[in-house]
């Protein structure tokens, strides 16, 4: 390899053309750092297979989005958190949605009485859409959504609100999570069999490839398949499969490969065993820029550029001693960012308690920007690299998720896709995710490993007296009131002509549905009625356990 062609020299090159961030890029002693360090003839940031970052300048560019979860109750109660949360320094804002509008249900179906706001916003019509964003420049702010099953109807309303507002869909920028696999094989936030909503996926993928450039179709999320008992490495297969499977779906959409992969992100955990964590993140964009390039033929870089998103691990939360929680979510975060985050959401203290005070989601934000700018951690790129532990853990990370991408490539008969639905249908990836959180917990209750306050060190617990959020019935009782007031002034003909429009629609597998869900929730049909008329059509999964 000549000097010209040395990963070095791409880096440097990379380098010199980025913009940089104003900062003293130096020890609190006044030692120069460089932005990188390592031999000429290592792997580099910003340079293939990117293990070491994206980015050929990393955080010496931009740091990280400091993006913070909020919702709870009704619209505008969320609303003025997330003004607040921009008050405070954040710059991203992440949309928590309550368990009825995360399974499809209006707040006034049976079976969300006394779930309604409890966990997250609700949202059940554009007029919600409309009051949860209010005031804020959706065209300068970017925003994620964590919604699965009915991702495309509350996407639909999130753009028909935007436009009203005056920001063109081509401006808004953002992440909606959208990852109905990992629902399957973890969170069980489903509505319709698997390979329905695959094509509601499909829809979305294609829809925003064609009009909105900014905007980033799908997060494929680990999160919940860790939070749910998935060991570090099984996080890593899982998620990265999952994301084979949607580039395969999107291909056999007729996409071209770097049409739609630059606006694939991924969302990882940030669990406690530090350099683990770690490890899993350079492994992931190693894998994904080897098998973009090898296996489909991504020529861009943004293609074969893992982008992830990071969450501290809320299962690592305890309700004993909750403000020792800001340590863990302290230590968590900081892997998060050694290990190259695009953005970051940290967990508040009280969350193994209730939904976040204002106090407590202040204190987590704090904690970011104090890894941020007083640290010093972001001025070097992948500041582990070379260390020879984190370099043997990154590459075990890698050999145990290509023995897991061995097994669906063979269950699929070639196709990681048929492989992911497959190993769904045969409660394959439930078993292996059950199999370990059960392991993970005779070690807790064997002592064999320690939760500080839960398992040892619990003196200090019969103190526990923390101020929490509360969700009441008086807030359900407004978000009913609410819905109501908009069913009785819409129009109720032009409501059951766009259902029956979209109905016809869903039967046919060729059309993409996103135009007419953004006229459906114009018109102020309800989330609920949506989802009741495409099930109608798609039907409803139910899991059958293997005993």
């Amino acid at each position: 390899m000549s000097a010209a062609e040395s990963p070095r020299k791409q880096w440097s090159d990379a380098f010199a053309s980025s913009k940089k961030r104003e900062a003293d890029f130096t020890t609190m002693s006044g030692i120069p750092l460089a932005p990188v360090y390592g031999p000429d003839d290592a792997e580099q940031p910003g340079v293939y297979p990117y293990t070491r970052g994206p980015y050929a300048s990393m955080y010496r560019s931009k740091l990280w989005t400091m993006r913070m979860f909020a919702g709870f109750g009704t619209a505008e109660d969320t609303n003025w958190r997330f003004k607040e949360i921009v008050k405070s320094g954040g710059d991203g804002l992440s949309t928590a949605f309550d368990m009825p509008t995360l399974l499809g249900l209006d707040s006034d179906d049976p079976m969300a009485d006394g779930e309604v706001g409890r966990c997250g916003v609700a949202v059940d019509t554009l007029s919600d859409m409309e009051d949860l964003y209010a005031g804020i420049d959706l065209g300068e702010i970017t925003t994620s959504m964590t919604i699965n099953s009915p991702a495309a109807v509350i996407f639909a309303m999130f753009i028909a609100q935007a436009e009203k507002a005056g920001v063109h869909r081509s401006r808004l920028g953002g992440t909606l999570q959208n990852d109905i696999l990992k629902e399957y094989q973890a969170q069980k936030e489903f509505v319709f069999p698997p390979r329905q909503s695959m094509r509601l996926v499909r829809d979305t993928i294609v829809f925003t490839a064609a009009e909105m450039p900014k905007w980033h179709s799908i997060s494929i999320s680990g999160y919940h398949i860790r939070e749910a008992g998935a060991t570090a490495a099984e996080e890593l297969a899982f998620t990265v499969a999952n994301g084979f499977a949607y580039v395969e779906l999107a291909l056999q959409a007729g996409l071209s490969i770097d049409s739609f992969a630059p606006r694939l992100s991924f969302f990882f955990n940030a669990h406690i065993d530090f350099f683990e964590e770690i490890a899993k993140y350079r492994a992931a964009r190693r894998i994904w820029a080897r098998w973009l390039k090898e296996r489909y033929g991504a020529k861009q870089d943004r293609s074969m550029q893992l982008r992830f998103h990071t969450q501290t691990a809320g299962v690592s939360l305890t309700a004993q001693q909750p403000e020792i929680n800001i340590a863990r979510t302290a230590i968590e975060a900081l892997a998060g960012v050694l290990g190259g985050t695009q953005s970051l959401h940290t967990n508040s203290m009280d969350e193994a308690l209730a939904l976040p005070t204002e106090k407590a989601a202040r204190i987590a934000l704090r904690t970011q920007q104090i890894i941020a700018y007083e640290t010093n951690v972001a001025h070097v790129a992948d500041p582990l690299g070379g260390s020879w532990y984190v370099e043997e853990l990154t590459d075990e990370m890698e050999r145990r998720a290509e023995e897991i991408f061995a097994h669906l490539d063979e269950l699929g008969g070639g196709s990681i896709l048929e492989g992911c639905i497959r190993g769904i249908e045969e409660n394959w990836f439930q078993g292996r995710i059950a199999d370990s959180a059960y392991e993970l917990e005779r070690a807790f209750n064997q002592g064999r490993r320690t939760i500080v306050g839960v398992n040892k060190f619990t003196e200090g617990n019969e103190e526990d007296n923390i101020e929490i959020l509360q969700i009441t019935n008086e807030d359900e009782a407004r978000q009913l009131k609410r819905l109501d007031l908009v069913k009785g002034r819409r129009s109720q003909a032009a409501v059951e002509a766009v259902l029956a429009k979209l109905a016809e629609e869903a039967a046919d597998p060729e059309i993409n549905l996103m135009p007419t869900l953004i006229e459906a929730v114009g018109r102020y049909a309800t989330l609920g009625e949506i989802m009741n008329t495409l099930a109608d059509v798609f039907g409803r999964h139910v899991e059958v356990p293997t005993i």
